[in-house]
């Protein structure tokens, strides 16, 4: 449960960390200084000065003992209260009764011991009165008496000097240091943030900086991220010629069967050829580059609110059924448009009616399409977003089905944000429900 606790009040983030890690020996340090440096320096020095003062009481009091009377003990003494910087009164029927010192006078502590177990006839030490005197009542055979010396006399002055120079130099060597650790933690930081625009879809200019072990790891990024794109690149132009080049044959297969006359069989290799045709305008839209596309501040509700309209313009029957939350987000809207149309689509293809909601949070944006059609098995969803995957015989394209790039392309485009593309059981319609989770 400690271990729970201490890791939930943790820093997050490693420049947080790093501080911690930094103050917190330091604060140890002076921490361990003060206790024992500061305690046995102080109680060493403040229990050597009291007993210097002691000596001198044992003397005053000796001498009071010798006297034959009150008034010949205060003229024996009288001599020896200057030089020796102490106020007398005997007999004083004021003599405090019993110890007393403030709670945050560490050092009187050291002083009352001091004076009680070096002199018998110390009575009580009074160092709460005058924080700048010390009143120590001493029993006599002419009554009680108070001597008076200055507190300075006894401790150690200024103690806090060295606090404050321990603590002025804490505070300076910690600011220097963390100075310098920001400094190590900037390129870590750039590489994090070149990476999660990356993740996003977007190329931002980085260049590996910082300790050697930083710029090993961001020039690992740079090859990385270029073998990527690179692959992307490839994959874009050999599907794209691929399915371009097949546009010519086809085109003189349309002409060729436009010629034939009307049959069984002229009409069938007509299918097969339309068939053809959709088959690679769907290669086509799946290897478009959206990557070429900016990423512009856009408001997603609206973006949303226009692809139902053309939806409902073209008859399909979809509805935008809420929208919670309000702002702008960075995308590349017609990718956006394009992954929620083939969301839309697939909806009203295997459903009777979709629903859209939108929800614009602090940090990602989730369009839902839900429909009431068959759904798909939630051991089967992550099969359904693969590339040209057709669960069953209803999916086929020979019998009005997709070609299954729709789910495929949806995904892409949400991993190009830095989001995802989640299948799951919708609670309204009662078939599918298809989340859209964008990053902002």
């Amino acid at each position: 449960m400690i271990g729970r606790l201490i890791k939930r009040l943790s820093p997050r983030g490693l420049q947080g960390r790093a501080t911690l890690i930094l103050v917190v020996p330091v604060l140890a340090l002076q921490l361990v200084v003060s206790v024992v440096f500061i305690q046995r320096h102080f109680e060493g020095v403040t229990r050597q000065m009291t007993r210097t003062v002691l000596q001198e009481l044992a003397y005053v009091v000796a001498e009071v003992d010798r006297a034959a009377d009150v008034d010949a003990a205060r003229a024996a003494v009288a001599p020896l209260l200057g030089p020796l910087a102490l106020r007398l009164v005997l007999p004083d029927p004021q003599a405090p009764a019993t110890d007393a010192r403030p709670f945050y006078d560490v050092s009187g502590r050291t002083v009352i011991e001091t004076l009680r177990g070096g002199l018998a006839a110390v009575a009580a030490v009074d160092l709460a009165s005058d924080d700048r005197q010390v009143r120590v009542a001493l029993v006599t055979r002419h009554g009680p008496m108070t001597v008076t010396a200055e507190r300075r006399r006894v401790s150690a002055s200024n103690p806090h000097q060295l606090l404050v120079l321990m603590l002025a130099t804490g505070l300076l060597m910690t600011a220097v240091a963390y100075l310098f650790l920001r400094n190590q933690l900037r390129p870590i930081t750039r590489l994090a943030e070149a990476a999660e625009a990356f993740g996003k879809g977007r190329v931002v200019p980085y260049r590996p900086g910082g300790a050697a072990e930083v710029r090993a790891a961001g020039t690992a990024f740079l090859d990385m991220r270029a073998r990527i794109e690179r692959a992307i690149e490839q994959r874009t132009l050999l599907l794209s010629g691929v399915s371009h080049d097949l546009r010519t044959p086809l085109t003189r297969m349309k002409l060729g069967l436009a010629m034939l006359d009307d049959g069984p069989e002229v009409a069938a290799l007509r299918s097969d050829v339309a068939e053809m045709e959709r088959l690679i305008a769907s290669f086509l839209d799946f290897t478009r580059e959206d990557s070429q596309e900016a990423a512009v501040p856009t408001d997603p509700a609206a973006l949303v609110r226009g692809v139902v309209e053309n939806a409902l313009r073209a008859g399909q029957p979809v509805t935008l059924a809420g929208v919670e939350g309000a702002g702008m987000a960075m995308l590349r809207p017609g990718a956006v448009a394009r992954a929620v149309e083939n969301l839309v689509g697939n909806a009203v293809r295997y459903g009777r009616r979709a629903e859209v909601r939108v929800e614009i949070g602090a940090r990602r944006v989730t369009i839902a399409v839900e429909d009431d059609g068959p759904g798909i098995p939630s051991e089967r969803r992550d099969e359904a977003m693969r590339p040209f995957t057709r669960l069953d015989a209803a999916r086929d394209p020979n019998r009005g089905g997709g070609v299954g790039l729709g789910l495929s392309i949806a995904a892409d485009i949400a991993r190009s944000h830095g989001g995802a593309l989640r299948l799951g059981s919708s609670a309204t319609l009662g078939g599918l429900r298809a989340e859209l989770v964008l990053s902002r």
